[in-house]
Parts: structure tokens; sequence; C-alpha cells
């Protein structure tokens, strides 16, 4: 059975296999984290209608509806804007918190486990939201999302490690591309699906929780059964995939094990904080379409519900094409040595930071053009795209060793915009106007403006020469030569004074 078993599977690249499974992860994984974004459109009751000025305001558009069709949304709550901002930020006061400690185990122990428990537990927390809700109201609903945020912060670490190992320097852009990938498609399959899960279920908001966590739960066995932390772990890789990979990464020092991170190298590396910035740069446009443009959609252009789903969508379904796409063409570039890896990474980081932004304020100045608003969010969210072969796989370029430290600190920093993106939504659009709105969008330019500039100015492609375990282990041996240099001085003239005092003596 080992031996078919075998022979079936190493016919297989298990490098891709992998690639599928975490693909599929962060597609499940990103979808749990934005369900609640169209969701809360149908948990909250309107409580009341504000008169604005026509030059703020959209009229909505009834469009037919069939007869006798009765739509189940399920129980509504009162909750102002400022509470479904905190409801909204909630998962990411835990998703911050725990980059850091996850970071650091998926490179002690691999990612394995580590990225099964961050989806399947939150898939199961998802599956019991509704009983939550029902039970405790905002209060239950805002813990759940915490705890659902601290387990998740484990995603982007230990799929990185991961990437780290399974891939070679030449096809990292295409593959990490590709798995990152999987979290734009996670949105729009997240956004997507509630709205048709809550037109046609009969069961109201509730049945999308339940659908999201079943399918978490699913997906669990099949990673555990099939990916393997590292190839030298895997017992039915081809020979010949497994040397491919062995010699194609001199950089990861398998048979020397890394010592600890080296936090002072770290931390005092400027192209380390460029990709920092970028990746704030980057997320504070992610997190404020994600969790707030269905809101965008709903309350200031007024799409329905059905609408609202499929066109929140088809801005990150651009974004997956473009990812794929510019994975790809970035990956030939390199190939044929059109430019340097370097300069490949700032084009990229730079498109993907400029044009949300710039794209976010041309949809408010389109106020209630319909068809213009969307177009603007699409050109938008598909430049977005080209981050993934770009600012998300940065910290392999810098580090292969600690890559899941980099990727840990990067997104604990990062996913402050996810905290504070919902709460100044909150603040700053009381009234949902489009003047306040468009005040939230300037707020993601300027910030993406300032993360660009440094990146430009700092970024790197290559592997820094801390990352190398040699590099540390010669500046320790550096270091106890000078302070064994140090000793022998001191020691040298005591030995001279008490010879004088000897023939002093005679």
């Amino acid at each position: 059975m080992k031996a078919l078993l075998r022979a079936s599977c190493s016919c297989l690249s298990q490098r891709w296999i992998f690639a599928l499974f975490a693909f599929g992860g962060l597609l499940l994984g990103n979808s749990m984290r934005v369900i609640l974004s169209i969701s809360i459109t149908e948990m909250v009751t309107t409580a009341r209608e504000v008169i604005r000025s026509t030059d703020q305001t959209c009229v909505a558009f009834e469009k037919p509806t069939l007869r006798n069709v009765t739509i189940v949304t399920g129980k509504t709550y009162d909750w102002d804007e400022y509470t479904q901002g905190i409801i909204l930020s909630s998962y990411f006061w835990g998703y911050a918190a725990t980059q850091f400690p996850f970071g650091s185990l998926s490179e002690r122990f691999g990612g394995k486990y580590l990225m099964g428990m961050g989806i399947f537990i939150p898939s199961m927390l998802t599956f019991c939201l509704p009983s939550a809700v029902y039970w405790g109201e905002s209060s239950a609903l805002i813990a759940l999302r915490v705890l659902m945020g601290v387990i998740s912060g484990a995603m982007y670490p230990a799929v990185s490690t991961m990437i780290a190992k399974w891939t070679v320097p030449g096809e990292r852009s295409k593959l990490g591309g590709f798995i990152y990938a999987g979290a734009v498609l996670g949105t729009v399959f997240g956004t997507t699906m509630p709205a048709v899960i809550i037109r046609y279920s009969g069961k109201g908001w509730p049945a999308v929780f339940y659908f999201f966590g079943a399918l978490g739960m699913i997906w669990f066995p099949f990673w555990v059964l099939l990916t393997f932390n590292e190839p030298e772990q895997h017992p039915y890789i081809s020979e010949a995939e497994l040397n491919y990979l062995q010699e194609n990464q001199a950089e990861r020092q398998k048979k020397k094990k890394a010592p600890p991170a080296p936090w002072g190298h770290i931390l005092a590396s400027k192209q380390f904080w460029a990709f920092v910035m970028a990746l704030v740069g980057c997320d504070w446009a992610y997190f404020t379409m994600a969790s707030d443009l269905p809101k965008y959609m709903s309350n200031v252009v007024k799409f329905s519900i059905e609408d609202n789903g499929y066109l929140s969508a088809l801005p990150y379904l651009c974004m997956w094409f473009s990812t794929l796409v510019s994975s790809w063409l970035s990956n030939k570039i390199l190939e044929r040595g059109l430019i340097s890896r370097t300069n490949v990474l700032k084009l990229l980081a730079s498109i993907s930071l400029m044009g949300p932004g710039l794209f976010m304020i041309g949809a408010s100045y389109a106020e209630c053009d319909q068809i213009m608003v969307v177009v603007m969010f699409i050109i938008g969210m598909s430049l977005m795209g080209t981050s993934y072969p770009s600012i998300m796989v940065n910290n392999l370029d810098l580090s292969p060793n600690y890559a899941g430290t980099l990727m840990a600190i990067g997104n604990s920093v990062a996913a402050l915009g996810g905290i504070m993106t919902p709460y100044i939504v909150g603040v700053f659009t009381p009234e949902q106007t489009i003047h306040e709105w468009r005040r939230v969008f300037w707020i993601v330019l300027i910030i993406s403006v300032l993360s660009n500039i440094f990146f430009l100015l700092y970024a790197s492609g290559e592997v820094q020469e801390w990352d190398s375990p040699d590099f540390l282990r010669s500046k320790k041996k550096a270091a106890a030569k000078e302070v064994s240099g140090d000793e022998a001085i001191t020691e040298k003239p005591k030995s001279i004074i008490t010879v004088d005092l000897e023939s002093a003596r005679f």
C-alpha cells in the first residue's frame, strides 16, 4: 500500500500539492474574516432615517422582484455605527497580538499544524457564532471575533515559513503569488456567498456562518494528511523533486540549524522596515475595503443586498486575476534577467500602494454614478493585486531562515490597520454621506504615499547577511576573540609588574 501510494504521489509535484491546499486554507481563512462585513448589513436594524441634502446621498433604485418571495434575514439588532465599527475591528485585536509568537513557533516546530489550527478552530467558532450572538448580542460577538483573531494569527507566519521551505528563488514569486491569491479569492468568496445564502437558504444570516464553518472543518483533514513541514519530511515526494529543491535552496542552510533570530540586526535593518511599511500601507487600503466597502455600497450608493454582495466581490475577483498575471509576469522578467529583483519589487509595490488610494478617491467623486463607482473600485483593487508577488513575499527575499518571524512582526504592525479602519469609518461617517467617506479615502491615500516613499528608498530583494547562520556565528567568534584579546592585554602588565617587584626585593 505504501509503495502504491508513493508511486501515485511521486507523479505529482508535491510543492504544488502544498501550494494548492495552502491556497485553499488562506481562501477559507480570509472568507471567515470578511463574511461579517456583508452579513452585518442584515444583522442590524435601521434605527433611524437621516435627512441629507441631495448632493450627499444617492437615491435607491428599486429593482423589480419576484412575487410571493419572502427573504428571511434572521433576527436583527439595534447597533449604531460606532458599535458596528468595534465589532468589525474586534477580529484584529486578537490577530495583531499573536503574530509574533506564532512566527517563532512556526520556525521552531514547522508551520503545518499551526496553519491547520489557524483554520480549524476559527471554523468551529464561526459555526457557533449565531448561537453566541443570540445569547450575548454584541458583547458575545466581539468576544468570539477576538478569539477568532487570536487563533487566525497563525495563518500567515505558518504558511510563510512553509513557502520558504517548499520554493526555490526562481519560483518564489509564482508559487508564493498563487498561494497568497487564495486570500484574495477568499474575499471574493466571502462577499458573494453571504448574499446568495441569505437570499435562498430560508435561514437568514445565521446560515452564512454555518456554511463557512463547515467548509473549514472539511478542509482540515486533507491538510493534515497531504502536506508536510518541509520536503525532507515528505514520505512520498519523488527523488527528482527533492533533489531539485535541495540543490536550489542553498540559502536555506538545511544542514545547519539556524540560531535564534538576530533581533538586533533585524530591528536595525532599513530593508526590513521598508517591508513593514509597505505592509502597513497595503493592508490599510485592503482592510478599509474588506471591512467597509459593503457598507459604502449599501448605505451610500444604495445597492440591494444581492447586488451589494456581487459588486463588492467584483473588485477582489479582478484583484485575484491581477495577482496571478503579475506573479507570472514578474517570474518571466526575472527569468530573462531584464530587471533586477529589487527593481521588480519596487515597481510592483509602487503600483499596489498608489493605485487603490487614488481610485478610491475617484470613486467618491463619481458620487451616485453606480457604474463609475464600481469601475473605480475594480481598477483600484486590481492594481493592489501586484502586492502579492512583491510585498507579500519580500520577507522570503530578505531572510528565508527567519521568514516567519519577519512576516509575524510585519503583520502585527499592519494588523493595526484592521483595528483602526473600522473605528475610523465609524467616527468619520456617522451620517454615511459621500463627503464623510471621501475623508476616509484621503486618509488611505496619504498612508499609501508615505509607505511607498519609504519602500522606494530602502527596499531590497536580496538575502540579507544576517540571515546566514555563518554570519551570526562569525560575529560571536569575533566577539569572543575580542574579549579574550582584551583579557590577555590586561593580564600582561600584571606579569611585568610582578617581575619588577621581585627584582626590587633583591
